[in-house]
Order: structure tokens, then sequence, then C-alpha cells
């Protein structure tokens, strides 16, 4: 075997540095060696590539894995998640571990419904079991007032802004307590309709079919009455 021939086999084993500079393996020594090698400009971009792609990797199972159990634990005994499933059961649906979904996401939000595959959870925005809870309920709203409400999420933005509205005011995530510590948001009057319709706003903004924030102010305006009022299925709002 020539000297270029070992040299090569070597450089793809795990722990030896590549010719980008990337040095592959799992362990912590081996991690902070290559961000010195980022730092003191030893590794190229290509393997600045190759070290954001395993770090992400790594990261994405262990944020999956603790999003998954914290998922498992709400669904069995947290009261408003299984008072949602009930619910949703009750119509003909079914949510439950099979079709809520723990995903690392590369853009910044919490999660999504889709009536076709179930919940979507960005695990990697999940800042604690509270949070996963919040948004858990949030999309079980939207699952819940697609199968009784018949949404059309599409091509409708009052529907849309309602069932923001909705989603915002019963999932808990407007409670004052989230408000005021994780948020940062000190009013002592009104915080939970604010908060409701802030959320509501930058929701229905971030749809393809608005024009801008001011569009939707005005569509989540016109429905705010009727959608804040209806509390259903709770016969109150969850705070």
């Amino acid at each position: 075997m020539s000297d270029t021939q070992s040299s090569n086999s070597q450089s793809s084993a795990p722990g030896k540095v590549t010719d980008t500079g990337y040095q592959k393996g799992d362990d912590t020594f081996t991690h902070w060696r290559n961000i010195f090698n980022i730092l003191t400009g030893r590794m190229t971009n290509e393997g600045i590539e190759q070290f954001r792609v395993a770090r992400d990797l790594r990261n994405e199972a262990s944020d999956c894995k603790r999003c998954e159990d914290q998922r498992d634990y709400l669904l069995q005994y947290s009261p408003v998640i299984r008072y949602m499933s009930d619910n949703i059961r009750q119509l003909g649906g079914d949510l439950s571990s099979h079709n809520i979904y723990c995903r690392r996401c590369t853009n910044r939000k919490a999660g999504g419904f889709d009536p076709e595959y179930g919940i979507l959870v960005c695990a990697n925005e999940m800042k604690d079991q509270g949070h996963l809870e919040d948004t858990m309920a949030h999309e079980m709203v939207h699952a819940y007032d697609h199968m009784r409400f018949k949404v059309d999420w599409t091509n409708n933005l009052r529907h849309a802004a309602c069932a923001e509205i909705r989603a915002s005011s019963l999932s808990g995530e407007c409670r004052w307590a989230r408000e005021f510590f994780k948020r940062g948001q000190w009013k002592l009057t009104q915080q939970h309709q604010e908060c409701v319709r802030r959320r509501a706003i930058l929701s229905v903004a971030a749809r393809p079919t608005c024009q801008d924030k001011a569009h939707a102010e005005k569509v989540v305006n016109e429905v705010w009455d009727s959608c804040f009022r209806d509390t259903r299925p709770f016969d109150e709002i969850f705070r």
C-alpha cells in the first residue's frame, strides 16, 4: 500500500482528521477539537458543513427523544391534553403518539397541524414540558376545529383567524404566568386578551394569502367577538 493510499484510508476513519479539517467522533474531546479547528482557521468550509451536519444529527436524536418522552407523559397524565384527546375522539378523530410527531425544525416555530398527517412538534424549539403541553393543546384545538367546524385553512383567512384566536385562548399559552415570566409581558389588565390577539395576528400574517400585518389585524378584528367567546369544547377558558 502506498503512503497516499494509507493517508486516505486513515482520513475516513472515526477519530481521524480529514483533509477538510473535520475530525469524526461523538466524544466530547473530538467535539471541542473541531470547534478549535474552526476558531483557528484549520477547517475548510466543507469541514465546517460536515461538523454542522453531524452536530445537528446528534442534537436531533436527543431533542426528539426528550420530546417524545414528554409527549407520551402528557398524553397519559395532562388534564388538558387528555380532555382534548377525548373530545377529538368523540368527533371520530384520533391524536396520539402515532401521529403527534417530534422533529427538529429549521424555522422558528413551535409546531403545526395538518389535517392529513396530524401534529408536528418542533422538538428543538421546546423550552420545557410546559411549553410542549401548550403547543400540543394549541394544535389539538386546531384539530378539534377542523373536525367540528370544517375549517378552510388555505383560502379563508377569517376561518384561520378564528382558529388561531381559539387555539391561543384555550390552550393555556396565554395564561398570566407564561406571559409574565416567559415573555416579559407585564400588564395586569386585559393581559389574556392582548396575548391572544397578538399571537393570532402573527399567525394570520404568516399565511401566504395574507397581504401584511395590517391585513391580519383587520381580519382578526372582524371575527374577534364571536371567536373569543367560543370556548368549545371547554366550559370556560383554560388558565
